[in-house]
């Protein structure tokens, strides 16, 4: 799955658009070093997501192509 598709399905960026400029502008990681929209997202992953000054870091758990709003969490798990 896309890396700005599974940021969107998994609610940690609200809207896939914005997900897709955060990749271009470098602040989402995966496993240490920037990566694009397009990147193929898979378990076991590492994303690090930087908000302004906070920086959030989770591991990829699984990549269902659709999910309901609550069970949106259970795709990852934060370190």
């Amino acid at each position: 799955m896309r890396l700005d598709k599974y940021l969107k399905i998994s609610r940690l960026i609200k809207r896939r658009t914005v997900a897709n400029d955060a990749c271009d502008v470098g602040r989402v990681t995966v496993n240490g070093k920037p990566a694009k929209a397009s990147y193929q997202v898979k378990a076991g992953d590492v994303l690090e997501l930087a908000f302004g000054a906070r920086t959030l870091k989770v591991e990829v758990l699984q990549t269902p192509e659709h999910v309901g709003k609550n069970d949106a969490s259970l795709l990852y798990r934060e370190i």
